[in-house]
């Protein structure tokens, strides 16, 4: 019996606190077991076509058709694929909204390795 292919594959640093975090959400819920999780942390676990700086840089989904989303569109790409998280993925593939998720995603991304930091000390200590 062949395995069926997983709908998508998510990388995600596993070395930021917060990442890790909000895809420890994703994990234990239903449909989890359908997506295939990778660490880009971990050396060589960068897909072919993307370099490990870009994979750390944003947030990378392969979809089953394997189309590389990243940013906001792999967010979307995500809760689509997630039956706890579908409803979200719906609303936030309306237009304009992925435009506006990605706005606030870049936003966001000067301000994550200050969060890191705080995420990490409060985790030490």
């Amino acid at each position: 019996m062949t395995e069926k292919p997983k709908p998508v594959t998510v990388y995600y640093d596993g070395s930021c606190p917060l990442c890790r975090s909000e895809i420890g959400l994703y994990q234990r819920g239903e449909g989890a077991e359908l997506v295939t999780w990778c660490d880009i942390s971990q050396p060589g676990a960068a897909p072919a076509g993307l370099t490990p700086e870009a994979a750390m840089a944003r947030f990378h989904v392969k979809g089953a058709d394997g189309q590389m989303a990243d940013g906001a569109r792999a967010f979307i790409l995500l809760w689509l694929s997630l039956p706890r998280w579908r409803w979200l993925g719906r609303i936030a593939s309306l237009p304009p909204l992925p435009m506006l998720l990605e706005g606030l995603y870049r936003a966001f991304l000067p301000i994550r390795p200050w969060l890191q930091k705080l995420a990490r000390r409060s985790a030490a200590g």
